[in-house]
């Protein structure tokens, strides 16, 4: 199946997701538990994960979902194409209910994002890249939504915008002192400088699209997190670094946790 095509399913898995995680949204209250590795999870995640799960099944090829079984690096190092999920990217700012969150799904293909999608299911903002395409954004998009749709009704990726100062995107909920000395060296290489905070990959999608010029992340990360922020933002004529950056982020490692990156 064509990458287009498969993103057309992407994109119907993530709307559907989105319905499911504005059903919990609009409770007036959910439960919150926290899993093994001290993250929170809600209804939300989970029924997220289910609609993907559903959604992609025709396409045959492997999903790793955050929220799903985490098969063992020997099942899965041959995997030469696969769906690499974060149904929930966010959900301690779900939790926060600051609207601040997003679905994620990325396409990988010998272990680097190929395509991405990214849907913010409470402010309608939907993100699409594809290598060799380029980078979009639509907002509200109708529940029959495609790539096709996306490319011509959306705004391509970045938007040509004037600033006077440097902009720099950090978490939300996740600031550190590494973080903090970084941006205090941006100060030496720039007059002015424009701190903004943003939840889940919309730090990454801010890159993309040029309201940010920089995200470092300086913390811990899994691959689910970056991917389809990743693909995106590449299709913009962007990029995810290591922090030497020249070296790209790589993904389907046998360690799924992310090394620390740079968006630029």
């Amino acid at each position: 199946m064509e990458v287009i095509k498969l993103i057309d399913k992407a994109i119907n898995a993530a709307l559907l997701a989105g319905i499911k995680i504005r059903e919990v949204y609009s409770l007036a209250d959910f439960e919150v538990q926290v899993k093994d590795d001290q993250t929170p999870v809600t209804l939300a995640d989970q029924y997220a994960h289910d609609e993907i799960l559903k959604a992609l099944e025709s396409t045959h090829l492997p999903v790793l979902s955050e929220e799903g079984i985490h098969l063992s690096f020997q099942e899965r190092k041959n995997w030469d194409f696969f769906w690499l999920v974060d149904p929930l990217d966010g959900t301690k700012e779900f939790i926060k209910r600051n609207d601040e969150f997003t679905v994620n799904i990325a396409l990988i293909r010998n272990n680097e994002p190929v395509a991405g999608v990214i849907y913010a299911p409470v402010t309608g903002e939907l993100y699409v890249g594809i290598q060799g395409i380029g980078a979009f954004k639509l907002f509200n998009p109708a529940e029959n939504c495609n790539f096709q749709i996306v490319q011509l009704s959306g705004i391509k990726l970045p938007e040509k915008a004037k600033r006077n100062e440097f902009a720099v995107v950090v978490s939300r909920s996740h600031m550190n002192q590494e973080t903090k000395e970084y941006i205090e060296n941006l100060k030496s290489k720039h007059e002015s400088i424009r701190l903004i905070n943003k939840g889940s990959s919309l730090k990454i999608c801010m890159v993309a699209e040029g309201t940010a010029d920089v995200y470092p992340k300086i913390g811990k990360t899994m691959e689910w997190d970056t991917a389809a922020g990743h693909a995106i933002v590449k299709a913009a004529g962007k990029n995810i670094f290591l922090q030497d950056l020249k070296t790209e982020l790589t993904y389907n490692k046998e360690d799924l946790q992310n090394p620390n990156f740079i968006v630029k």
